[in-house]
């Protein structure tokens, strides 16, 4: 296969960019009345307005040329039809069929996987149910009303998401909670507002071996018995979202308390499968299903729509042109929604561990970016944060906007204030101001000739800063299922146009196994001169003020 940057698509690409790079889009919108209705395209009810970006009808049609000569269409049917896409851990790559709502078989080593994926759904349901109604009780007969989520990785930011995000559908008497980082005061912070009777811990781990979850999950274990007593009880307050039913019956787990998940799960796109049954649970199955029903609903406009229409393809494209021919760096993410805060989090692993790769699919270190640094925060706190840099820093960055036309919390004009500010903010980072504006507006301001000499430069905005605008009418289990499938389908595009493999992750399992090697040098007060000499010194400096005295201490 010819290198990506050798091919006539790039080649075309490359020469169209030093005849347009220079356009201001501004003058792409006054030359072009109709440029909103030209670049927008929409899926029920989210509309993806791609109209403020470098573009002209050209700049397209060459994207399009790439994405066919990358053979687009043929990677993303080979997905949805269960071929081993992951080629370096020999997988299939199958989070559309966790969502697959019609009666369409999906084959994985020519065997359905769609009555498993079904057996799962109604397991969650059953249990879900049980929980949300009071006829699950606690070891001592009080109901649930707390549920504590523990897992890391896609175990944990997919959850918390969407439980975040929609929290307003969640059962009023109940409480989510998650725990994932294996710093100890995460686990103790949370512990200290739940009631060890009415609480129900979902431990969410593939393999049950997973280090930071199983620390996080003993330690919950322990607090519980100290309390409690009974390790019978354990049964009524911890469940598992496992493949390894043996190491969770072990740990005191029902085996019917189990829920499986499959090898063709990725971390990071399986809080579709069992891995959302904190979501069952907090938010109810039906909600669950209608965020499987959104996403299985963009899995086929991904599927059956043409690229020239595809909101996924589009996004994909727009982030190469950005990438790999302006070297723009990053990429921001700003939901004009507090729901969903932390989006730009689950996005940065769904993005960043799945294209933060420097080797194609043939093993061949590629010579062209790959993924950018996704980042960004809830508007408008970011507009009193860090949009001072996209606006008027060295760096481009391009920038997602998404935004409901209605709130869940109507409260006098805030809804229309901050949509007035997202609007405001993509429009400012179009436009810009110029010189001569700047000075006119001075002028009127009736400021004096000194001061418009020393201010003026730094009032000047260069503009022609790209931004998607994201619409959708508002925040519901269902668009967001659509929403979060939109920029998975994203990333897998980008990844197919780059000839890397999104699916693996080995630079993660790098730092486990130098995490265990680690562990057992601060586990011994010998001095340790077994690594480099930085490591050796930040090891030995640890345990010396570690075994002199100065334990931890556990709070009560």
């Amino acid at each position: 296969m010819k290198n990506l940057t050798e091919s006539s698509a790039w080649l075309a690409l490359k020469e169209h960019f030093n005849e347009v790079k220079d356009v201001h889009m501004k003058d792409l919108f006054a030359e072009d009345s109709e440029r909103f209705e030209n670049f927008s395209v929409s899926l029920n009810d989210i509309l993806f307005d791609y109209s403020k970006n470098r573009i002209n009808e050209n700049t397209m049609a060459l994207l399009f040329d790439l994405a066919r000569q990358s053979h687009i269409e043929q990677w993303r049917d080979k997905m949805f039809s269960g071929e081993a896409i992951n080629i370096t851990e020999k997988r299939s790559v199958l989070h559309t069929a966790l969502r697959n709502r019609s009666s369409q078989s999906v084959n994985v080593d020519n065997q359905d996987v769609m009555p498993k994926v079904k057996s799962v759904l109604k397991q969650m349901r059953a249990f879900s149910d049980q929980v949300r109604s009071g006829q699950w009780r606690g070891y001592n007969g009080h109901r649930i009303k707390s549920v504590v989520n523990i897992g890391i990785g896609g175990s944990d930011l997919g959850p918390h998401v969407i439980c975040d995000a929609l929290k307003s559908y969640a059962q009023h008497d109940l409480n989510a909670y998650f725990v994932s980082n294996v710093d100890s005061s995460h686990l103790l912070e949370t512990l200290k507002q739940i009631d060890p009777e009415t609480t129900l811990f979902i431990i969410a781990s593939k393999t049950f071996t997973t280090q930071e979850t199983m620390l996080n999950a003993f330690s919950a274990r322990k607090w519980f018995l100290d309390q409690v007593g009974d390790e019978k009880a354990i049964e009524k307050h911890f469940v598992a979202v496992t493949t390894n039913i043996e190491l969770a019956t072990e740990f005191g787990i029902n085996k019917a308390n189990t829920f499986a998940f499959w090898d063709w799960v990725g971390g990071r796109y399986s809080l579709w499968s069992a891995i959302g049954l904190t979501i069952a649970v907090y938010l109810g199955m039906d909600h669950f299903e209608a965020l499987l029903e959104g996403a299985d609903e963009m899995d086929q406009h991904f599927q059956d729509v043409p690229l020239e229409e595809n909101i996924p393809v589009i996004m994909a494209l727009l982030g190469v042109w950005y990438n790999n021919f302006f070297a723009a760096k990053s990429y921001a993410v700003i939901p004009y929604s507090q729901y969903l805060d932390r989006l730009p989090a689950f996005l940065q692993q769904l993005d960043m561990e799945s294209n933060g790769k420097t080797v194609d699919r043939n093993g061949q270190r590629v010579n062209y970016q790959t993924g950018p640094i996704i980042w960004g925060q809830a508007g408008t706190n970011g507009q009193h944060a860090f949009f001072q840099l996209i606006h008027q820093g060295s760096q481009l960055i391009p920038t997602d906007f998404l935004i409901p036309a209605l709130s869940h919390q109507a409260l006098s004009t805030h809804h229309r204030v901050l949509f007035s500010n997202c609007l405001a903010q993509t429009k400012a980072l179009m436009l810009g101001k110029n010189h001569a504006e700047v000075l006119a507006e001075m002028k009127q301001q009736g400021i004096d000739e000194q001061t418009i000499e020393n201010i003026l430069p730094h009032r000047v905005f260069e503009g022609n800063k790209p931004s998607n605008t994201i619409v959708f009418e508002r925040l519901t289990p269902k668009t967001l299922g659509s929403i979060l499938a939109m920029y998975e389908h994203k990333v897998f595009v980008q990844g197919i146009i780059w000839n890397i493999n999104s699916f693996d992750q080995w630079g993660v399992e790098y730092g486990k196994v130098l995490a265990g090697q680690i562990l057992v040098d601060l586990s011994q007060e010998a001095k340790v001169d077994n690594h480099d000499s930085s490591t050796n010194g930040l090891i030995n400096h640890r345990n010396n003020i570690y075994y002199n005295g100065r334990e931890e201490t556990t709070l009560d």
